[in-house]
């Protein structure tokens, strides 16, 4: 199984990653966390999970390695795939997350996108022992400096929509957003996902 990846960055969305190792383009779901803190361009390494299905073989990559234990730990819950633990970690970071976790914050929880107050419970009742022994670091959600370009408000609105939120609410999330300060994608999707969470 793959376990880390060292490559230079060939392309970079908001939901994947290509990483070209050796001539050889890896696609690596990630996480907005790990999102915001990749560059461009240039070499970069990630933390692996390979996720092996019977019509699929699928990577997904994380920043550090806390991300990836969270991400390990959210998939060991019945009921709790991959693709729903990326989206997950995308609404929160590890250290609010184990945070929820350990006061049983239910309400929290069920306001992720694709989070009923049942799987909300349940994660509470497998992981609250568990996240307690972790130690949690809140990642620094560094913006990568990128000129705002017409199609960036549509990637919001792509990655938000992919993460279950409803595409009305993700219109007037995206409206509401200022772009004429020049901020990068990143801090539109922050400021985005904030105003969602409202």
């Amino acid at each position: 199984m793959i376990a880390l990846l060292s490559g230079k960055m060939a392309y970079k969305t908001p939901d994947h990653v290509i990483i070209d190792v050796n001539g050889v383009g890896y696609r690596v779901m990630i996480p907005f966390s790990t999102y915001y803190e990749l560059p461009e361009e240039g070499v970069v390494s990630l933390h692996i999970h390979t996720s092996v299905r019977e019509d699929a073989i699928m990577l997904y990559g994380f920043r550090t390695r806390t991300e990836k234990t969270f991400f390990q730990l959210l998939i060991s819950v019945s009921g709790i795939g991959p693709k729903l633990a990326r989206d997950i970690l995308s609404n929160i970071d590890t250290s609010h997350l184990a945070e929820a976790l350990a006061q049983g914050s239910i309400q929290k929880l069920s306001a992720i996108p694709g989070i009923g107050k049942k799987t909300a419970e349940r994660l509470v009742l497998e992981l609250k022992d568990k996240v307690g022994k972790l130690e949690t670091a809140k990642p620094a959600l560094q913006g990568a400096g990128v000129a705002i370009q017409a199609g960036h408000l549509e990637d919001v609105a792509s990655a938000l929509m992919n993460l279950g939120y409803k595409e009305q609410m993700v219109r007037k999330a995206v409206s509401s957003l200022d772009a004429s300060g020049g901020e990068g994608v990143e801090e539109l999707l922050r400021q985005a996902l904030k105003n969602l969470m409202k």
